[in-house]
């Protein structure tokens, strides 16, 4: 089990790509991490998972059904976040048993409680892999893999030991010292007087040294006493406190026969640790957190859907009803919205799409949404969509516009051109390529010459791939790309508009530009028609 994993199945080896800053960026990460995990570290975790994009269907499939068990027992999922919560005290203790700063007596009792929580991890994770009937192979072998813990005997002999240990030490409630002293009432010898199970009264600080004088005498003759005093807490470094460090080792000492025992019981199991269990943190906080947030989304009433994972080398996607999961975030958050959702697809015969429509008419949006779609799929996770099927994708690759600091240098139109060239180097067929209003900080002369020889080289390429554009005429003519060599054909996506009114809606037709226009100056009464019976009204 030493390279057991609920991210991988065994005998595969990783072999990831790195999600770049541009996608991280482009893509919103940032802003959809922070709606999914609970804290900073939790964030970092996520963050650090999601970024390594596995392209491997059998690697996918893998997590799919780890993550659909996740999603459909929610008692095997709250138990997993408890345990979460267990094992990172767990680790806060294995730390102290190898500070030497901490007292052995001190030392060792953490370790007993170490112990103690493994046991209940162990326990509540035996019991819950067994209640739920998973199906994955990832949790079924995480299931076998406790139940032989679980089982073997010594695991039931430990459960004994810690027990009696526990009660044995939770009995010692305080200890009476006697306390020698130098002419100048330096302590120089302490020793037990007695072990005690029953814990000494005390009123806080002792009365300051002004008030101690007056009764020397009568505690000389045993007839009065201080109140207890409060000390610092056992177990830090006996260097900022040469006072209790004293008192520390003297006690560990006294206390020789509880030492031993100690000693004794968890020298015969010093094989077994908690952190066997440790390691799969990362993993539980990813599964969990991802499925917690999932089902947030379900129950505002928009669809999640397990992706159905194809071989890589149909290139293709299926999809019916998907949306920008940051329109379900934003309702999460109180947002009144009417998310519309829609069919796309990618196939040979429109696999590089020229997408167009009016600004503001959810281009960017829907662009997006099919790079969260691609980078969720392939962890796992249940995607944005009422179904889909897909071919993984071997990268993700955004161009959107660049923040104006980037391009101080190059100026607008040669940072957007580094950045095209930058894709195409690294890009193989196998790449999804989202493109968002590039080539849109030149003339249209310029723009759409350049447009359409990165056009031409998608062809070549046959990544899929969308290219939202402002320039309709670069959509005008598909069959003038689609006369070269290449897998993937170019087709004409569009935007709707219906009443004048922007719809949201994608579907393949050619550019509106015109006829939209057109719509537009109906709805405000600024055609030519309209316009010329208004001079005649006015006449």
């Amino acid at each position: 089990m030493e390279n057991f994993s609920l991210l991988y199945p065994a005998g595969t080896t990783p072999a990831f790509k790195t999600l770049g800053d541009n996608t991280i960026n482009d893509l919103s990460l940032e802003y959809i991490l922070d709606n999914v995990a609970k804290n900073a570290y939790e964030k970092s975790v996520i963050r650090g998972m999601l970024l390594k994009l596995e392209s491997d269907p059998s690697i996918i499939r893998y997590r799919c059904d780890v993550f659909e068990d996740v999603m459909n027992y929610p008692a095997l999922r709250d138990n997993i976040k408890n345990t979460l919560d267990q094992l990172e005290y767990l680790k806060s203790l294995g730390a102290s048993f190898h500070d030497d700063t901490v007292a052995p007596l001190w030392q060792l009792i953490n370790r007993l409680h170490e112990l103690e929580v493994y046991i209940d991890c162990i326990a509540d994770l035996h019991r819950t892999l067994t209640e739920n009937p998973v199906k994955s192979e990832g949790l079924r072998q995480l299931r076998d893999y406790v139940a032989a813990i679980y089982n073997e005997s010594g695991f039931e002999y430990l459960r004994r030991d810690i027990k009696s240990l526990l009660t044995e030490t939770s009995e010692i409630k305080s200890i009476t010292l006697g306390v020698n002293l130098d002419s100048s009432l330096r302590p120089v010898e302490v020793g037990i007087m007695s072990i005690n199970h029953e814990t000494f009264n005390h009123t806080g600080i002792l009365d300051r040294f002004i008030g101690f004088l007056p009764k020397v005498g009568e505690m000389l003759d045993g007839k009065a006493s201080f109140g207890m005093s409060k000390m610092r807490t056992v177990g830090t470094s006996g260097e900022s406190d040469p006072l209790m460090n004293g008192l520390c080792r003297a006690v560990t000492e006294m206390l020789g026969g509880t030492v031993k025992n100690l000693k004794s019981t968890l020298s015969r199991y010093v094989n077994i640790s908690g952190y066997s269990l440790t390691r799969f943190i990362p993993e539980f906080i990813f599964y969990t957190r991802w499925a917690d947030f999932c089902s947030k989304v379900i129950g505002c009433g928009l669809p999640m859907a397990r992706p159905e994972i194809l071989s890589a080398e149909s290139k293709s996607l299926c999809s019916k009803g998907i949306y920008n999961l940051k329109m379900a975030i934003q309702i999460l958050g109180g947002a009144s919205l009417d998310v519309v959702r829609n069919d796309f697809e990618f196939a040979k015969n429109h696999g590089i799409y020229i997408m167009t429509g009016p600004n503001k008419g959810g281009k960017t949006t829907f662009t997006q949404a099919i790079g969260i779609l691609f980078l969720l799929a392939q962890h796992g996770i249940y995607v944005p969509a009422q179904s889909v099927s897909l071919s993984p994708c071997d990268n993700i690759f955004t161009h959107f516009p660049a923040d104006e600091n980037q391009t101080v240098n190059l100026g607008r139109l040669g940072e957007e051109s580094k950045r095209i060239s930058a894709i195409f180097t690294e890009a193989t067929d196998k790449s999804l390529l989202l493109f968002n209003e590039s080539l849109a900080t030149t003339s249209f002369t310029e723009g759409l010459y350049i447009a359409k020889d990165v056009v031409r080289a998608m062809r070549c390429l046959g990544a899929r791939t969308v290219f939202n554009t402002h320039m309709h005429d670069l959509a005008a003519d598909p069959d003038e790309f689609n006369s070269l060599r290449g897998d993937l054909d170019v087709a004409s996506l569009i935007t709707g508009v219906h009443e004048g009114q922007r719809s949201y809606k994608v579907y393949l037709a050619p550019p509106e530009g015109v006829s939209y226009a057109r719509d537009i100056a109906e709805k405000y009464g600024v055609s030519f028609a309209q316009l010329q019976l208004s001079m005649q009204n006015c006449a």
